[in-house]
């Protein structure tokens, strides 16, 4: 029997009256839904702002939510809608995308917030140069796939080291709880490496991996604790790579473009990347808009592991100590 995915994701954003604007039609307005956006209008970001936990469960419409528990903005129960996807022009020529997401009550707009998809900079001018209301749920879905990046080796089922480009649909792939498995989808996604696109870097041996692995910033590795160094109440986890930058061995290289890929099997699975454990696309109501329509239904839903889902490891318990040193000995001893 499969388990459900979890349903609720936690999002970073900026209060919409954290982001107005300080030039043009709207002058003084802080952001707002589409309808009401005025393209060629210069927004920036208060110095003071600072990027709040918005706790989302998805009600599996879509581009709608509800706020969830554990978040740090928003009303509990109330709707939130991916309302468009926003373009801003900086003073250099430089384009930026952020996503605008509404929070409704009782049928009235309670609160807009800003999801930026890059790193935007405070009291810097933003020309808004496009508003985009079919693109959102795609752009949303796409920085919640776990990717490797080109060039990363994949360990197969006859022990061959494939570069995840080469891999085709039909290719069979190690997994470590189901053996070998076989290759549903391969996606492909090019983007700028800034902001939540920008990929992490695991250097070589941090983890005992083989070679350097880059990473999306949420992909999250799978680590078998000898000890349960972390506390975290078990000895099988799995970490998300952007909880363990140190700025030495882990770091998020931020500048470019990135090739993304994504690995889809029938079931979420732990496969091996240079050398270590990390998993591959897990289906949910967020990543489901990223997977092309003439995908196979039966993968489309539901899509877990009986195991997977209890196996990730919080925050907090990474955030006071260097993770890094400290996972590298608990895989050790």
């Amino acid at each position: 029997m499969r388990t459900a995915p979890s349903r609720i994701q936690s999002v970073h954003v900026l209060p919409g009256d954290a982001f107005c604007v300080t030039d043009g039609v709207a002058f003084g307005e802080p952001l707002t839904f589409a309808d009401e956006l005025v393209l060629d209008d210069i927004y920036e970001i208060s110095a003071v702002a600072r990027p709040l936990a918005l706790s989302l469960e998805s009600k599996g419409t879509g581009g709608q939510f509800a706020v969830a528990t554990g978040g740090q903005i928003g009303m509990i129960g109330s709707d939130i809608y991916l309302d468009c996807c926003i373009t801003l022009m900086a003073i250099d020529g430089k384009t930026y995308e952020a996503l605008v997401l509404v929070e409704v009550v009782a049928g009235g707009v309670e609160a807009v917030y800003m999801l930026p998809l890059a790193n935007l900079i405070p009291n810097h001018p933003y020309r808004l140069v496009g508003v985009d209301r079919q693109i959102a749920t795609t752009r949303f879905a796409e920085v919640a796939s776990v990717s490797f990046t080109r060039g990363t080796r994949i360990t197969m089922a006859s022990g061959a080291q494939v570069p995840i480009q080469e891999i085709r649909v039909g290719d069979r792939v190690l997994t470590r709880d189901d053996g070998p498995q076989i290759v549903r989808w391969v996606g492909e996604t090019t983007l700028r490496a800034v902001g939540d696109f920008a990929p992490v870097v695991i250097r070589k041996g941090a983890l005992h991996n083989a070679n350097d692995l880059i990473l999306s910033p949420d992909h999250r590795l799978f680590v078998y604790q000898r000890q349960d160094r972390l506390g975290a109440g078990r000895h099988e986890v799995l970490i998300k790579v952007r909880h363990l930058i140190n700025g030495d061995t882990v770091f998020q290289q931020d500048g470019g473009f990135v090739d993304y890929f994504q690995l889809l099997f029938d079931q979420h699975q732990i496969i091996y990347a240079e050398g270590i454990a990390a998993e591959s696309l897990l289906i949910d109501p967020r990543t489901r808009a990223a997977l092309p329509e003439h995908l196979d239904e039966a993968v489309r839903q539901g899509h877990g592991h009986r195991h997977h889902l209890d196996y990730e490891v919080r925050e907090s318990l990474l955030s006071s100590r260097d993770a890094v040193a400290l996972l590298r000995r608990a895989s050790s001893d």
